[in-house]
Parts: structure tokens; sequence; C-alpha cells
């Protein structure tokens, strides 16, 4: 394993080393310290502890479907923007190789690929294709993978793959990294271990530095950015820093170039004055910018070496571009929120739970969250996963009312091959086996079978899995979330619940409220509205008839956020080309009829008093203007994440403003 960045690169492992080093890790469970490099060691070790076999066929991996792909593909746009452009010139360098190459999102699935037409029907045939995960628990050791775990660029040549059946590859990877630090996905090059290369992982890192230089500057538009060498001919090149600064002076992005120069660390970064590490003001880099933009201006670091530093500024982005001299208007500089600070749409209750949660996310207390069906507890979920330091390994979701009872043992703990009529012939990894290192979340957990009850208690307390039919346990490692809609405390007194297994998963409780008794509908129709206007390719600002919108505001909403999002959805593909204005005729015969036999007429039926409103807005301008103001509020005046609460872009919540809170409001 070669891995980039080392002082001393050294050569591929031997394969007489790797055959004694798999032959003791066999044997003894661990590689033998010297025979192999370290990372490549702790690899395999994670490998074995994931329950991967390294012969014969590996364990089946459920391939996701098109709509979890889409789902992927849909939440990575700037991304695959940027990395499209990339990977096609890179595929050019290598075309002729034997090679794909491929992009991977954070978790390890791979969402574009570009391969060499004699090389592509290989690699799908161990499913390096797109839509497939190439996490390290589910294809062993290979360069995706492992540099997901390890966090830096990384070449898994042959032999060194964990799974046999992976040798025939070399793969060279690197981590695409934001402009804060956080890891966007990998860049890989696969191909035939024959063809392979000593350049290809410093062209798959230098390619990677290329996609995030992009990003960068397609993220930080709104923000001054310094291009930094140490040499005025090296600024515009892949070698350059590259720093995003506030109008105040802070830190808010960098390359890992940047970070290198000014000697500081992703953490630094939103947290670090510019003045803190250059020996300049930034308004003097601004004067000089407005007087000579093209010309590099001469900055030393604290420490006394000499950088060249050239500013750059998005003018569509700066109205106020041409007075660089005075300080241009920006909202306060806030850490970027979380997965679920990104769900807040203003509800009090609703933000209490996620407070309650995200304080116990990085520790050993399992979740446990209540609420009516459709409320979002599994979205709640995912969302708390992705907050909490295990966002990168797999989130395992398994709703133990939708399984057969007579599989959900094999589901959940696996069975090796053979061991009952209509078993894989290979063998199940098990679902709590897949979610190691991650989240298992349990969804409907008050249906589980009693049977079943007593064997996740002992898992719970052993911190080990036993597939059926083997003799030997399996460690398992991974947070517990679980959720129901049922009083699981009353199940327990009556029975029909171990009461053990109760006090168990319940370290933390939650409850989710229902919609009726939310204080956020008008943000919650706004949001789900911008999504379906992506999603259905309508207008940006869909209007509603203002007597339906005053009694879905009213209706009591049995199937909450589920249901809302149901009707909405048909609602608006109920349009026809030219409309933008959702009314009763768009709507569901049976929602339809259940909102006209709600009582009174539909405009003057007032909001709930839970929705913190005397009156329910009366067209969907009045519903919007409501949202905004709350979305602000809570944001105190952060339009980027007032923008964020209500699910739609700085750039349409700007266009809402005009008018109202006038140009000088900064994002």
């Amino acid at each position: 394993m070669t891995l980039h960045g080392d002082k001393n690169v050294r050569p591929n492992t031997s394969p007489v080393a790797l055959r004694q080093a798999r032959q003791h890790l066999l044997e003894f469970g661990q590689c033998p310290s010297g025979l192999v490099d370290e990372r490549l060691a702790r690899s395999w070790s994670r490998c074995m502890a994931a329950g991967l076999a390294p012969t014969g066929r590996p364990q089946p991996i459920d391939h996701p479907s098109s709509g979890t792909l889409r789902q992927v593909l849909a939440s990575n746009p700037e991304l695959l923007a940027h990395s499209r452009p990339v990977m096609e010139y890179l595929f050019e360098q290598v075309r002729h190789s034997q090679s794909v190459v491929v992009l991977a999102d954070r978790r390890g699935m791979l969402m574009h690929t570009l391969g060499d037409p004699h090389f592509v029907d290989k690699a799908e045939r161990v499913a390096l294709s797109s839509g497939a995960s190439w996490h390290e628990a589910h294809r062993g050791t290979n360069a995706i993978g492992t540099a997901l775990a390890e966090g830096c660029p990384v070449e898994v040549h042959g032999g060194e793959h964990y799974l046999e059946r992976n040798s025939f590859l070399t793969c060279a990877a690197s981590p695409i990294l934001s402009a804060t630090g956080e890891l966007l996905g990998i860049l890989d090059i696969s191909g035939d271990y024959r063809s392979g290369h000593a350049h290809t992982l410093g062209l798959v890192s230098t390619a990677a530095r290329m996609i995030e230089n992009r990003l960068l500057a397609a993220t930080c538009k709104r923000n001054i950015r310094l291009h930094l060498h140490s040499a005025p001919e090296g600024i515009g090149s892949v070698a350059e820093g590259i720093v995003a600064v506030s109008a105040d002076g802070w830190i808010v992005g960098a390359n890992r170039v940047a970070l290198v120069q000014l000697g500081l660390l992703a953490g630094d970064v939103g947290a670090t004055l510019l003045e803190r590490v250059l020996d300049v003001r930034l308004d003097d880099l601004l004067s000089h910018h407005k007087r000579r933009p093209q010309q590099p201006q001469a900055v030393r670091l604290f420490g006394g070496a000499l950088l060249f530093a050239q500013v750059q500024i998005d003018v569509a982005a700066w109205p106020g571009a041409i007075a660089l001299t005075t300080p241009i208007p920006a909202a306060p500089t806030a850490t970027a929120p979380d997965a679920l600070a990104q769900l807040d749409t203003g509800d009090d209750r609703w933000r209490a739970a996620a407070d309650k949660a995200r304080r116990v996310v990085a520790k050993p207390i399992p979740v446990l969250i209540q609420g009516e069906s459709g409320v979002g507890k599994e979205v709640f979920a995912r969302a708390l996963h992705a907050s909490g330091p295990r966002r990168d390994a797999p989130f395992v979701a398994i709703n133990c009312a939708a399984i057969p009872e007579a599989l959900i043992e094999s589901e959940l703990f696996g069975h090796v091959a053979g061991a009952f009529t209509g078993a894989r012939k290979e063998g199940h990894l098990g679902r709590l086996r897949e979610a190691h290192g991650g989240t298992l979340f349990l969804d409907e957990i008050g249906d589980m079978p009693l049977a079943l009850q007593t064997r996740l208690l002992r898992v719970l307390q052993e911190r080990n899995v036993t597939p059926v039919g083997a003799s030997r346990a399996v460690p398992v490692d991974f947070a517990l979330v679980c959720a129901t809609h049922c009083q699981l405390a009353q199940a327990a007194e009556q029975g029909r619940f171990r009461a053990d297994l109760y006090y168990r998963i319940n370290g933390l409780t939650v409850q989710l409220p229902a919609l009726r008794e939310r204080s956020d509908f008008a943000a919650l129709v706004l949001r789900l509205l911008a999504d379906l206007a992506i999603e259905q390719g309508l207008p940006a600002d869909v209007q509603m008839a203002p007597d339906l919108l005053s009694r879905l505001a009213a209706y009591p909403w049995p199937g909450n956020l589920r249901q809302l999002a149901s009707v909405l959805r048909t609602a608006c593909a109920m349009l026809c080309q030219g409309e933008d204005t959702l009314d009763w005729h768009h709507l569901p015969d049976d929602i339809a009829q259940a909102l006209d036999g709600a009582g009174a007429a539909p405009a003057a039926a007032p909001a709930p008093a839970a929705r913190g409103a005397a009156l329910a807005p009366q067209s969907l301008q009045e519903l919007s203007h409501h949202a905004i103001d709350q979305a602000l509020q809570h944001a105190r005046g952060n339009v980027s994440q007032a923008a964020r609460q209500l699910g739609i872009s700085r750039q349409t919540l700007y266009r809402k403003l005009a008018g109202r809170i006038g140009a000088t409001v900064g994002g």
C-alpha cells in the first residue's frame, strides 16, 4: 500500500510478505508488526472485524435501488458538476491503460464512472459501477474504502486487497474535501494490476485538488478569496493556496495547500482571523486590489516566510465591489449547521428534541424516538447519524414491522452458508454486522417478536453477533437508535415488550410532535414546495388558492408530514402547463372531500392556536412572508442560515426579500 504524502514512499509490498501477513492474520487475528504497512494492517483488521472472509466470494451486498442512487446523486449536485470535467480530463490521461475513473460519495457509494471499454466488463463483475458501495465493510481493503477510513490518498495494489477476488485490481484514490475540511467524496482510478503506473496516485491526488479548488471558488462566491503562492507565477496553478475570507476578516474556507502555507488545521477554519496569520490588514489587500487587480502583492507570515497574494472577488455576488476600501456588509460568521439544524424549520418542540439528541450523539447512549406514524422519525434518525462522529460510516435502517417473522432472525443476525433450507449458499452478513462502525436504526421496534427481543438484548449486552448456523460470535460496534409509534413503557408493563430490553434501548427518549401540534406549518409547506419545484421542474414560486391554503392549515393531518408531502406532490403533479396556482381541483379526491367536510367556510377557518398565529394566512405570499420572518428571527438575521431552515437557496431568499429588508443584508 502506498500512502500519498509519506516522507519515504515505499514500493508495493512483496507477494511473499503479503502471504505471510495474511496467514498470520487468519491464524492469530492480527497482522505481524513490520511485515506490511501499518495502515494496510489496520485496514485488514477492520475487514476481519466486519466479518469479511478474504478467500472465496464475498458476502452478498444488497445493491441499492435506483431510487437510492438518484437520492445520492441529488444530494451531491455541486460535487458531481465540478468533478465530471476533471474526471473527463483524467480519463484522457489513462484512456489506454485498462482503467476506470470513479467518483464515490463520502460513504463509498459510486456515483459516476468513466471506463476503458476493454476493462468495463471486468470491472462490473466486481461491482465497480455506479450504485455499488466500496466501503471497507462491504468490499474489504480497497483504495476508495481505505481512503475513507484513513482520510488520506491511498493506493492498493494487487494482493494488498483484502478480498482475493479483487487482487487483479490496482487502485489509487484521494479524498475530496470542502472549503471547511469536510469530506465530500473520493476520486479513484482503478485498473488491471498489470497496467499499474507509479504516478497514478500523484495523478489522482492532483485531480482531487483541482476539484476542491473548483468547489471552493463556487461555494465561496460571496467571500473575498486570496490566492497564495511562494512565487507570483504560481498563482493560478493547481499548487496555489486559496483562502476564503469574510468581509470582517475571518478565514471561512481554505484548500489543503493554504492550510499548510498558513500553518493551520481544518478545525481552525471559521475560528481564525486573517490578521493572525498574515502581517497585512484586509483593508490594505482590498485597497491594493482596487488599484492593481491583476498584480499579486507580497505578504509575510508571522513566522517570517514570504508569500504572494492576489485578491479575487465575484463582482456578481458583491454588488458593492467597486467600493472595496469600505467594509462590505455580511451576516455574522456562523458555524456550519449540522444535519439536524438543516431540518429545523422553527418548531420549539422539534428543536428541543433535536438539542437533546445532539448532546448524546457522540456518547454510547441509545436514543428512542417516539411519535405518530409519518412525523419523520427515520428522517430525524438519519439526521442524527449525519450530525455525529459516525456520519461517514453506514446507517442501517430496519423496519421491524415489515420483515416476515420467519426471516427476521436471518436478516438481523446473518447466517453461514447452508445454515438452513433456502439459505444463501454464500451466507449472509446480516444487518447488525452491516451497521458495524455506524448506526443501527430499528424502526417500529415495538412490533419485534418477543423471541427476537431476547436475542437483540444479548447483542446489546455483549456487543457481538452469532450468525445463524455459526459457532463463533463476531464483535460489533454501532450506535443504536430506535423508533416506535407505540407506548413502549405501557407495552412493557403489560408483558408485550421485554422490560429489560426497553430499559436497554431507552437511554434517551425524544418525542417528535405531530404535524397538527407544530408551530412551523408555514415553513414546512414552503420547504416541501421548494423541493417539489426542483423534483417536478415547476416554477420556483408556486402559488396556492387562499381558501385552500386556509383549509390545509386547519386540517388535522392524521398522516402527518408523510401525508402532507404526498398531498402536495400529487397536487403539483396535477398542474397543467402554464398553471402556477394550486387549487381544489388539483387535490386527490379523498383529501378534497375531507377538507370540504371540515365545516366552516374555508376563508374564515382560523389556524390552530398551537401554530403561533392568530389567523391563518390568506395567500401563499402571506404564508411565505410569515415563514421568512420566523426563520430570520430564529437565525438572528443570518440569511444563509434562514435559507437552510426554509429549504431554499440563498438566491431565492434574496429575491423574496427584495423590497422588504433592503440590499444591505448579507448572507
